[in-house]
């Protein structure tokens, strides 16, 4: 007996008791294969919640961008709202008559079209403005020539809020086309020039429905003022949101003989609307974001409680299971101790057999959770594969871990078993 093999005896141990052994290994491979599953479970659930998360915000962000667009649309259609004037020219007579009776020279618009810097403004219109009696039909008008918004010379040029006007035609306002009975294409005489009639604009309520719009070039001819203009027109850009401070400051260090003026109403429109869209923006992603945390909490309080219940579970029904082992052979224990069989091999072969138990359930354990875990993956949509939810390193973990747990758990019992005396068991028995 002395010379028995170790292995030898916890094979005959485990054969002997085999029902025993089996529950035992049934309760490893299932605390394993359950606590497996759990992590699979999290793992996909995680994974599934980013993928959702990561769509949404893509959804998001195309909606937003939509929005931003369209706002951007809508503010855009309300026509410029900084005005470039000269610096001679009196606002008071300008806020009155509503147009600039002074000039500056129209090179100024280039410069600034010209000037990287400029980051304030976009969308340069210079035009040239003059009150004045339309001679062949006596009534007061007022002449703007324009030739179309300056190309950016560092920048990319956006669409024009105005279409310019070809020389040789001219643009009507409402009141002097309908009282005139002018339509597209006829033909109108200006200071002895004719002009074909390319537009009729629509009513607007203001001086505009006295005006006629021809080329700059063509304007400047008959009010001899050649190379002049009287504003520059601008687009305030959503850097510089209703902040006339920044834009006078930016444009007349480059224009010092210029004086500058934002019609406000329009300007907080278009302050107040983008402002909406990003306040609508960042509500939307900070819901997300909250969502997003909230799921990630459920988690974590979920495997908190989980992993914890599923080891304590696992390590009582293995100190259970080997108590009641011990107890049912004690008579058997005392019969190998009398034959000869020390105490530290009686120990040997309950904790042995324990870390086989550990082993083999471990190993059963992980293959039913890695079957489970394939077939769950073969049934979803998402190309997940099982690495993603089933790590290695995870598997080997548990691998290693598994055994040394059912050995510690059946380290009383093993204990108990090798310390009994064989003159009392036997007594007793």
């Amino acid at each position: 007996m002395k010379g028995m093999n170790l292995t030898l005896l916890v094979l005959r141990e485990i054969i002997h008791r085999r029902l025993n052994f089996l529950l035992g290994l049934l309760s490893v491979a299932c605390a394993t294969a359950c606590l497996m599953t759990a992590v699979f479970l999290l793992n996909l659930h995680d994974r599934r919640t980013e993928d959702l998360i990561a769509t949404k915000q893509a959804d998001l962000e195309r909606q937003t961008k939509a929005m931003e667009a369209e706002f951007r649309e809508i503010t855009t259609r309300m026509g410029f709202n900084i005005l470039i004037l000269p610096k001679d020219q009196n606002l008071g007579d300008f806020y009155a008559e509503n147009y600039a009776d002074k000039t500056m020279p129209e090179v100024y618009a280039k410069q600034l079209a010209d000037e990287p810097n400029i980051v304030t403004v976009r969308h340069l219109l210079p035009m040239l403005q003059a009150k004045m009696t339309w001679p062949e039909q006596k009534r007061k008008i007022l002449l703007i020539g324009v030739k179309g918004e300056m190309p950016w010379a560092h920048r990319d040029n956006k669409k024009p809020i105005l279409r310019p006007v070809e020389p040789g035609t001219v643009a009507v306002g409402y009141e002097l086309h309908q009282s005139l009975d002018l339509k597209a294409g006829d033909t109108l005489t200006l200071m002895g020039t004719a002009f074909e009639v390319a537009d009729l604009h629509p009513d607007q309520g203001t001086i505009g429905d006295i005006t006629l719009w021809i080329d700059l070039g063509q304007a400047q001819q008959l009010l001899e003022k050649p190379g002049q203009i009287s504003l520059i027109q601008a687009l305030e850009c959503a850097c510089a949101w209703a902040d006339l401070p920044r834009v006078r400051k930016e444009i007349q260090g480059f224009l010092p003989d210029t004086q500058v003026i934002e019609l406000r109403s329009k300007a907080l429109a278009r302050a107040e609307a983008r402002q909406e869209a990003t306040r609508m923006t960042e509500v939307l992603l900070d819901s997300e974001k909250k969502a997003q945390l909230a799921l990630k909490k459920e988690r974590e309080k979920l495997s908190a409680i989980l992993v914890p219940l599923v080891l304590v579970a696992c390590v009582l029904l293995i100190v259970i299971l080997a108590y009641l082992n011990v107890r049912e052979r004690r008579m058997e224990i005392g019969i190998l101790r009398a034959l000869g069989l020390h105490t530290a091999q009686i120990f040997q072969v309950f904790l042995g057999k324990a870390l086989l138990l550990g082993l083999l359930g471990a190993g059963i354990g992980i293959l039913g959770a890695m079957v489970l875990a394939a077939v769950c993956l073969r049934g979803t949509v998402e190309s997940y594969s099982l690495p993603d939810t089933l790590p290695p390193a995870l598997i080997v973990t548990v691998a290693l871990v598994t055994p040394l747990v059912t050995a510690l758990s059946s380290w009383l019992p093993a204990l108990m078993a090798a310390q009994q005396d064989p003159a009392l068991v036997l007594r007793e028995e």
